[in-house]
């Protein structure tokens, strides 16, 4: 078996553990380490020989463009308080922490190695708290901030992380020349991440197509990194504001299979490069227990030390960091997303899971440094942050439904059903002033006003049902059940009218892609 097969097994054993995941009820990432060792296990099976420079490169911008997609530059302005400590002071604490504990604990472990273990199990990971948070129906204001944690924080570890490795690798560190370096990587990061979602809002202006603006959005995460790179600017923070940018700056509501073009893809990717990231962990694991042979009692017990010291930092940090937010919130910050209550603390302490992030940055530490001698401790720091990560994962995410029920945490209903009313009535009157500016400048009929109109108020009632008086409610619970009959016949309508389309496909004289055309025009006419 060559190293190629190997990368696509993984590839596939990624999409498979999704739903096999799902119906065990445990976190795919563990499923694809397993896999990854099972397959090192097998004698046939190469060893992956995979540069640690480029694990970062190839992993991490993909999985923040994805992820910055998600929020927007008003979630960040009104939630910079509380970001702010979990993001940047709370990162540092952990670090700071757990460096400690294993400089003390662990022989032979230099201060920078210790900060390179800190730095890279300090990141709860963002995909698989929003996937947990969305499933759990938690408050928006937490989901907020889990977000934008999720994001800034990885930013923070990773320039951190960046230090440890240089000091480690050249054995001189300085605190004025860190200082220095972080201040002009993240201003040179915030100049290339601006400019270059400029130039990718102009591109995909031009481009005009959804499936090649897709692709466009795929090369801009690698770009920018590089770019940003290359001028010793924080590449990851540089893929943060690019993303966001092209997020608030692209706004067509028009371009109805551009975002589900753009959802369904980053959706496979995250799936495929967080399964290639635990895979090549597993695959490691072999090899670096096999090293450890003789000290395995003694790893068993560091993990359970750094384990405990990144879950106690987090509760730790939080309870005075959520108190200090409340108290100066309605001074300084009074729409700040925050905790209302120690319940909700309590959720977000258990929330901080960690996953891809840290997978990747443990892949990424060098084998040897610039005297030609090994990594000092790297299969120590590659197995603790694997345990961090299962167990963090497995019990943690596997738990937090639990603690969620236990502690009756749940969205504010009646918030977001006024949220709701609002956008249907901002629906409505919308549509209405379209409508009367049209017909005003002769495109429509005038009688086509009031129904037209009657059309407008129909679908802002079933964007909301309080929208509608009480008779139009009655009338709209009699409509439900009789558009949901009229969506079985169209649905079934449009199944046929594919069917038979798509049977004419292996025929003699006809072109395929005019059948591939006429189906793509039923798919994207067909109710979903």
């Amino acid at each position: 078996m060559n190293q190629l097969l190997l990368i696509f097994l993984l590839l596939l054993g990624a999409l498979i553990t999704v739903p096999l995941a799902r119906k065990i009820g445990v976190p795919s990432p563990i499923l694809m380490t397993f896999l990854g060792v099972l397959l090192a296990l097998i004698p046939s099976v190469p060893q992956v020989s995979i540069n640690p420079d480029m694990i970062l490169p190839l992993v991490l911008p993909p999985l923040l463009y994805a992820a910055a997609q998600r929020t927007t530059w008003r979630q960040f302005a009104e939630n910079w308080q509380p970001i702010t400590l979990l993001a940047v002071a709370m990162v540092m604490m952990t670090t700071a922490a757990v460096a400690f504990a294993a400089f003390l604990v662990i022989p032979g472990m230099t201060v920078a190695a210790a900060v390179t273990l800190g730095a890279l199990v300090a990141p709860p990971d963002p995909v698989a708290v929003t996937a947990l948070a969305g499933r759990l129906n938690l408050p928006r204001r937490l989901v907020s901030i889990l977000e934008g944690e999720g994001l800034l924080n990885d930013v923070t570890a990773i320039v951190i992380y960046e230090l440890a490795i240089v000091a480690a690798v050249s054995g001189h560190f300085s605190w004025r020349d860190a200082g220095i370096d972080l201040v002009l990587s993240a201003s040179i990061a915030i100049a290339v991440g601006t400019v270059t979602g400029w130039l990718g809002v102009k591109l995909m202006r031009v481009l005009g197509d959804a499936s090649l603006r897709v692709g466009l959005s795929l090369l801009l995460p690698f770009a920018v990194f590089k770019v940003a790179d290359d001028l010793h600017g924080s590449g990851v923070l540089a893929v943060v504001v690019t993303a966001i940018f092209l997020s608030e700056a692209w706004k067509d509501a028009d371009d109805i299979e551009g975002r589900l073009t753009n959802k369904a893809f980053w959706r496979i990717m995250e799936t495929l490069i967080t399964g290639i990231a635990f895979g090549l962990i597993g695959l490691e694991l072999p090899t670096v227990f096999t090293n450890a042979q003789g000290h395995l009692g003694y790893l068993a017990l560091w993990s359970v030390i750094i384990v405990g010291v990144v879950i106690g930092v987090r509760l730790f940090w939080l309870v005075p960091a959520t108190s200090l937010v409340r108290r100066t919130r309605r001074r300084f910050n009074p729409d700040a997303e925050i905790p209302a209550s120690w319940r909700e603390t309590v959720v977000m302490w258990w929330a901080g899971m960690r996953g891809v992030a840290s997978a990747a940055l443990a892949l990424a530490i060098p084998f040897t440094v610039d005297s030609g001698e090994g990594f000092p401790a790297r299969d120590i720091i590659i197995v603790i942050a694997f345990a961090v990560i299962m167990v963090t994962l497995v019990f943690q995410g596997t738990t937090l439904p639990i603690v969620v029920k236990l502690l009756n945490v749940a969205a504010d209903q009646d918030k977001q059903s006024r949220q709701e009313r609002h956008l249907a009535e901002r629906a409505y009157f919308a549509a209405l002033d379209r409508i009367n500016l049209l017909a005003a400048e002769g495109e429509i009929p005038p009688e086509l006003v009031e129904p037209l109109g009657r059309r407008a108020y129909y679908m802002s009632s079933r964007l909301h049902p309080h929208f509608a008086d009480e008779a139009q409610q009655e009338s709209n619970q009699a409509a439900v059940v009789k558009m949901g009959q009229f969506r079985i016949g169209q649905r079934e309508m449009m199944s046929a009218a594919r069917e038979a389309v798509l049977s004419e496909r292996n025929k003699l004289g006809i072109d395929p892609e005019v059948v591939d055309h006429v189906v793509h025009m039923l798919d994207i006419r067909s109710p979903r």
